[in-house]
C-alpha cells in the first residue's frame, strides 16, 4: 500500500534557534529509536494474490466471513435433431451455508411447450429431501449423480477450481477485467473428442450433467457411445470481487455432439448463478420432515 508523504512545515524559527535544538532534537531521535517498536518485516505485509490458488484461498477465506449465502440460478438446455429443438429453462433460488452442509434451492423450469414445472430441494447434512411440482416430500440421497445435477452450488465450486488448477498443464486463467473490479478465473476448451479429455475434472462435469439426457437418447434408440461424443466445446467461469475475493458469480457453458443417422445431435447447457448477497436466515429440513 503507498502512503501519502506529510507536507514539510515551514521553517519559521531563527538560524541559531534551530542550531540549538539540533542536539536536543539528536538526543531526542535516539530515546525514540531505542524505544520504538521494531519496523514491521516486509515479509509480514499482505502479499498480493499471484496463482490461481491464491485467489482461490482469498474466494474460501472471504466467503467464510458470512454463515450462509443467497443466489439467484438460471440455465437453459437444448437438444437438436435436424433442425427440430426441444429446450427448457430453469430460474430459481439457491441459499447456501458455508461451513457446513445445508443448502435450500427452489426454481420452476419450462419446456419449449411452456409447461412450468416447480422442484424444490433441500440438504442438510446427509439428507436430503425434494418436492417436485404438486407431489409431496421424496427423500432423496445428496451424493446421488442426478441430485448433484440438481445442485447448482457456487461454493463447492471453489474446491472444483483448486482441482483444475493443480493438474500438470495448469488449465485455468487469470484476467482482470475492464475496470479492475472483478477477476475472472476461467477453463475453456475447443472442439474436441470426449474420449481425448475425459480423464479431466470439467470435462467430467460436463457429461456428469450430460448424463440423464444420454440415457434418454438410449431408451429412444440413439447409441450414444463416449468414444464417438464430441466436445463442442466449453468454458467455465469463476468471477471475484478484486478487492474482497468475494464469489460474484459462475457460469458453465459447454454442448455435445452425438453422431445420428450421417448427422449430429447436438446437445447444449448452460448454467449461471449470481451472488445476491449474505443470507441472515436458518437453512434446515422442512417441518413435516424432520
Amino acid at each position: 500500500m503507498r502512503t501519502r508523504p506529510g507536507r514539510t512545515a515551514a521553517l519559521a524559527l531563527p538560524v541559531a534557534l534551530t542550531l540549538v535544538a539540533c542536539g536536543a532534537e539528536t538526543d531526542d531521535a535516539k530515546t525514540r529509536e531505542a524505544t520504538s517498536p521494531p519496523a514491521r518485516e516486509a515479509s509480514e505485509q499482505p502479499r498480493a494474490p499471484e496463482s490461481v490458488e491464491d485467489f482461490l484461498d482469498l474466494a474460501e477465506k472471504a466467503m467464510a466471513e458470512e454463515p450462509a449465502w443467497s443466489f439467484s440460478v438460471t440455465g437453459e438446455e437444448g437438444l437438436t435433431l435436424q433442425g427440430q429443438k426441444s429446450a427448457a429453462t430453469y430460474e430459481g433460488s439457491l441459499r447456501r451455508a458455508v461451513g457446513r452442509v445445508a443448502l435450500h434451492s427452489q426454481g420452476v423450469s419450462t419446456n419449449s411447450k411452456g409447461t412450468k414445472k416447480t422442484e424444490e430441494l433441500y440438504v442438510v447434512g446427509d439428507a436430503g429431501y425434494l418436492k417436485e411440482g404438486a407431489a409431496g416430500w421424496k427423500a432423496v440421497s445428496p451424493v446421488a449423480p442426478e441430485m448433484r445435477n440438481k445442485v447448482e452450488d457456487p461454493i463447492a465450486v471453489v474446491d472444483a477450481f483448486r482441482t483444475y488448477a493443480r493438474t500438470a498443464d495448469g488449465e485455468v486463467k487469470v484476467t482482470e477485467t475492464e475496470g479492475g473490479d472483478t477477476v475472472e478465473l476461467r477453463v475453456v476448451s475447443g472442439e474436441q473428442k470426449l474420449s481425448a479429455v475425459q480423464d479431466r475434472a470439467w470435462a467430467k462435469k460436463a457429461e456428469r450433467e450430460f448424463d440423464p439426457t444420454a440415457e434418454q437418447l438410449r431408451v429412444a434408440g440413439v447409441p450414444v457411445e463416449d468414444g464417438q461424443v464430441t466436445l463442442s466445446g466449453l468454458e467455465e467461469v469463476l468471477v471475484l470481487d478484486a478487492t474482497s475475493y468475494r464469489i460474484e458469480s459462475h457460469r458453465l457453458d459447454f454442448g455435445f455432439l452425438i453422431p445420428y443417422n450421417g448427422q449430429d445431435i447436438t446437445f447444449e447447457q448452460k448454467v449461471s448463478e449470481a451472488n445476491q448477497g449474505p443470507y441472515r436466515g436458518k437453512i434446515e429440513l422442512p417441518a413435516d420432515v424432520r
